[in-house]
């Protein structure tokens, strides 16, 4: 029996969010909102999604003894993820400053403070946590080299989702594990590198699956979704939506795709959910307060 559902391992930042008619060009300056403070990062985002549905989840990251990281803590509590694995350093906690345009597309830069300092050896000591529960989920907003001591730190039973955002080419040790990789088109690109010769997305999944990953799933925004494993391609729609703010929207995606593969979902129906999951989450401004409950999902 697993404690947890879901073990997130990644980033808890502050979003500083401004909201803009048109984001500017390089050398310009455009006025914009008055500046909002939101809790977030990729893992933090996943962890409050997930627990939001109903998982039991988990959240390893690290955090500066700041503002920031009180806030994080508070939200995560809030949210009833379990916060035991969330270290305070003395660095500050990091930030994501974003841009978001009336269309609800965003811009975003992240300065990592603690969660660069999130290392394999905190991975190491966390091992606990990882033989009590059932899927373990991290991202690129860490060191690459403690991503890969959370696949080396893997359970012979637990499921890896990986979603490589920011992208960058990942190690095969890493790539083998993958059970899904999820990747949105821009990712795709950058993992394939010399390898993405066509502009076909169907294509982009096989060439990926053949890279190492047990499953892959390339996120297609309003075109949907695909998944990928050695049975095929399968499409997925998507769903449609006034859309507000997209931020966070992957980061839903993602959590309530691991958190449905784990309680046994066939790939095609997690990823269905998932979608529902992401399409209600941009009708929201913010990322996790925007996430949604189990029962407001079914209602979409």
């Amino acid at each position: 029996m697993y404690d947890y559902d879901l073990l997130v391992v990644g980033s808890a930042n502050a979003d500083l969010v401004i909201g803009v008619d048109r984001r500017p060009g390089a050398g310009e300056t455009v006025l914009g909102s008055d500046l909002a403070v939101h809790p977030g990062g990729k893992g933090a985002n996943q962890a409050v999604a997930a627990a939001r549905l109903g998982a039991r989840t988990a959240l390893l990251a690290k955090v500066g003894d700041d503002g920031h990281g009180r806030l994080l803590l508070d939200a995560q509590r809030a949210a009833g993820v379990d916060t035991v694995g969330v270290l305070v350093g003395d660095v500050p906690t990091g930030v994501a400053l974003i841009t978001v345009d009336p269309s609800g597309d965003n811009s975003i830069v992240v300065s990592p403070g603690a969660n660069g300092r999130l290392t394999p050896g905190d991975v190491r000591a966390a091992t606990s946590l990882f033989h009590a529960s059932r899927v373990v989920s991290t991202m690129l907003e860490i060191p690459l080299e403690t991503v890969v001591e959370v696949v080396r730190n893997l359970t012979p039973d637990s499921r890896f989702v990986l979603n490589p955002s920011p992208p960058r080419p990942l190690p095969r040790e890493v790539l083998d594990a993958c059970d899904p990789l999820i990747v949105n088109e821009h990712e795709a690109k950058v993992i394939l590198g010399s390898a993405c010769v066509s502009d076909d997305p169907e294509d982009w999944a096989r060439i990926l699956l053949a890279k190492g990953p047990r499953s892959v799933v390339v996120t297609l925004g309003a075109e949907g979704a695909l998944v990928a494993s050695k049975e095929g391609v399968t499409r997925v729609a998507s769903v449609a939506v006034d859309v507000v703010d997209t931020t966070g929207a992957g980061d839903a995606f993602t959590a309530a795709l691991a958190y449905r593969l784990g309680a046994g979902a066939p790939p095609a129906e997690a990823a269905a959910y998932a979608a529902r999951v992401g399409a209600a989450a941009v009708t929201k401004a913010g990322a996790q307060e925007s996430y949604p409950t189990a029962e407001e999902v079914a209602a979409l």
